[in-house]
């Protein structure tokens, strides 16, 4: 029996139903309670801000994951939403308990974002790499290069550029050509 036959199709991902959420439900790993931010993306950005690392200015569609130990915040991952297009900061880590290591709460953090990112039909979804190659490949974010980059999400800071691919779309959005020129 050919493969095929044996595998059905894969196709675009469905979309989501009248009593699916846009979030999924919070998780326990290795005692860290990972779960959409309680308080939108605001404590998430204090997070950051007490890290030194750079968050965008608040939006409407932004969206954030939280990872708690011991009632205290010890990491979070944020996503800048425009459209079909997203660009994640973070993760960013603080202080882990003694039984998990920063890369593996990070990779933690980002998994649940991205079956919400699917879930809400985010196409694309951009990142600088950060050292974070191991996580971003873990999950299918490949190099690209910075042209790739739609205008709104132009001017992040960091360097190298990530892009992950909702299942199904397969393409990434291009930005508009600008007085193409010829040879």
């Amino acid at each position: 029996m050919a493969r095929s036959a044996r595998r059905p199709g894969v196709g675009p991902a469905p979309e989501p139903g009248p009593g699916s959420s846009a979030a999924p439900s919070p998780r326990t790993w290795h005692g860290v309670l990972y779960r959409p931010s309680q308080a939108g993306a605001a404590e998430v950005r204090r997070l950051f801000g007490f890290a030194g690392a750079w968050a965008p200015p608040p939006g409407a569609g932004d969206l954030a994951w939280e990872a708690v130990a011991a009632e205290q915040l010890v990491g979070g991952v944020l996503v800048e939403c425009h459209g079909e297009q997203g660009f994640i900061h973070g993760p960013v880590v603080v202080e882990t308990p003694s039984s998990t290591e920063p890369l593996e709460m990070a990779a933690q953090l980002v998994a649940p974002l991205l079956g919400q990112a699917a879930e809400l039909r985010i196409n694309s979804l951009f990142t600088r790499p950060q050292g974070l190659d191991r996580v971003w490949v873990r999950f299918g974010f490949i190099p690209v290069p910075e042209a790739t980059l739609p205008a709104v999400l132009r001017d992040r800071p960091g360097s190298g550029l990530h892009a992950w691919r909702r299942p199904g779309s397969y393409t990434i959005a291009l930005p508009e050509e600008r007085g193409r020129r010829g040879r």
